[in-house]
């Protein structure tokens, strides 16, 4: 046992024992009864008995063999015990029931050993001091006649009590130690792994605080101090809008970036999750939210931006030089030569058919760039998007018919709104259908289906061509990029750029000889 243990346990004892006397021995002069025949002797033993608990308390803390000073002490104990029972009757004495106490204490203060030694002391003194008093070797009279039999009886009795109380005490104190150990054992755990779980909190690189339920801040790790530049203690028992205004009104799950402003006036951006706290049985206590100071981050991706706006400003500069002149080219071959005068009438309508061409397509590609370069703003309706998908479809058929095997499906039709352009929605269904077309130059299937969900609608249109290699669905969408002989290379880019406004997204998934799938996926309500 602990050194620590027994000095506290000694102490209890100490401290029973000085009630015990003050309470039992003292109620006595409180209740005016007579428990020994000569007054004075109770005050005496009441004295003694007060002496010995004062001592006892002055050298609990010098003595070094403790253990043997707990036993010394509960021998007393039963001496004392004994001496009452001899002072009030012996065999009609009150206080036989006090060896019981002096057991249990040892069985409980110290172990089972213990209290089995003090059973026995008590039940050897106790039945001498029995013994002595039937054979009448000691001056104790008792009344009435109480033949031999009693007297061993009642031995017998309070052997076995005081056996049994030392079982039972060493098994309660035997478990009780087991528990103890067990405790000491958790709680060291815990104090490992809470020292090991703050160590980590600590160390992370990212912040991180914790809330309750109403908000008020239960832990911020020292990243969290540095990037908010607040200091810890400031903010743990405050509310977490101290640190990070823009939860002021609520702390809602997800990710998001923020503005931080600083105390000195500065600002950071920060990306922030915020997840629902939970308890081992799964009901909500707080919340939890890791952030992580993104400022040199969007920095630097606004350098790259800028970089691959003058990267892609030159590419398209040069992609649009080689479009004009091609066209341009042609116009000064056939000018040139209609202004010699040489040609033969017949070829002059052809060199004029040419040059009106060449201007029609450098007008295409100008139309086209302004549309992709400077869109027209938004005009947002409730459109059924099964009508106007199953409108440019019908207009496609009637441009494919007798160009070929080629079949135009839409699976479905039942009505489906959602808040869109429809002129520009229809475009890019329109370039979508016309470049699927274009691409199965032997026939084949063009399937068109929609799909909606609650915040999404999905319209796919899938071809049966030849599909394209990763590197080529790489570059489809970039402006002036074809693999066809014919067109300027803007139709997709015109696509992407039309459902980027309608705050969607438009994919692709190809693979040569498989055909290919566009998947346009826009949200049901613009702006949310």
């Amino acid at each position: 046992m602990a050194k620590a243990a027994l000095i506290s346990r000694l102490k209890a004892l100490i401290g029973f024992r000085a009630l015990f006397v003050s309470l039992f021995l003292g109620s006595a002069f409180v209740f005016k009864i007579d428990l020994f025949a000569d007054p004075r002797a109770i005050s005496l033993f009441i004295i003694t008995l007060y002496v010995l608990t004062i001592i006892y308390a002055l050298l609990i803390n010098r003595i070094k063999r403790l253990l043997l000073f707990a036993y010394v002490q509960m021998a007393l104990d039963l001496a004392a015990e004994i001496a009452l029972i001899f002072l009030t009757g012996g065999i009609e004495s009150w206080f036989s029931f006090m060896l019981i106490l002096t057991v249990l204490s040892a069985g409980i203060m110290l172990n089972r050993k213990a209290g089995y030694i003090m059973a026995s002391i008590g039940s050897i003194l106790y039945g001498a001091l029995l013994d002595f008093q039937f054979y009448r070797l000691i001056p104790v009279a008792y009344a009435g006649e109480i033949h031999e039999g009693q007297f061993f009886y009642n031995i017998f009795i309070h052997t076995v009590s005081l056996y049994g109380t030392a079982y039972l005490a060493g098994y309660l104190s035997s478990n009780l130690e087991r528990a103890e150990e067990k405790l000491e054992q958790k709680d060291s755990y815990l104090r490992d792994l809470e020292f090991f779980n703050m160590k980590v909190i600590e160390s992370l690189p990212s912040g991180l605080f914790t809330t309750d339920s109403e908000g008020q801040v239960l832990i911020f790790n020292r990243a969290a101090e540095k990037i908010t530049g607040m200091e810890k203690d400031n903010i743990i028992g405050s509310k977490i809008e101290t640190a990070l205004p823009f939860l002021e009104n609520s702390i809602r799950q997800g990710r998001t970036e923020e503005v931080v402003r600083l105390p000195d006036g500065g600002k950071k951006v920060v990306g922030i999750t915020i997840s629902v706290l939970r308890d081992i049985s799964g009901n909500k206590t707080g919340f939890i939210g890791i952030f992580q100071d993104l400022t040199q981050l969007k920095e630097l991706e606004s350098e790259m931006k800028n970089k691959e706006k003058l990267a892609a400003i030159g590419e398209l500069s040069a992609n649009i030089a080689h479009e004009i002149r091609n066209p341009l080219a042609s116009l000064r071959g056939s000018i040139e030569m209609l202004r010699e005068g040489k040609i033969p009438e017949k070829h002059r309508e052809k060199l004029m058919d040419i040059a009106i061409g060449e201007m029609e397509r450098l007008n295409s590609i100008v139309t086209d760039f302004l549309t992709y370069s400077r869109p027209k703003p938004l005009d947002i309706q409730a459109t059924d998007l099964s009508a106007l998908v199953s409108d440019t479809l019908e207009l496609l058929r009637n441009t494919v018919h007798g160009s070929g095997n080629i079949i135009v499906r839409l699976l479905n039709s039942e009505e489906i709104y959602a808040a869109v352009d429809p002129m520009k929605i229809r475009q890019v269904c329109w370039n979508l259908g016309i470049n699927a077309v274009e691409a199965m130059e032997n026939g084949g299937q063009l399937i068109v289906s929609i799909r909606a969900s609650e915040d999404k609608v999905s319209i796919l249109f899938s071809d049966t061509g030849p599909g394209m290699t990763v590197e080529k669905v790489g570059k489809i969408f970039y402006p002036f990029y074809t693999t066809k002989e014919t067109g300027t290379g803007l139709g997709l880019s015109i696509a992407y750029r039309i459902i980027e406004e309608h705050q969607g997204r438009l994919e692709v998934k190809s693979a040569p000889g498989a055909g290919t799938t566009f998947e346009i996926i826009l949200p049901r309500t613009y702006g949310k």
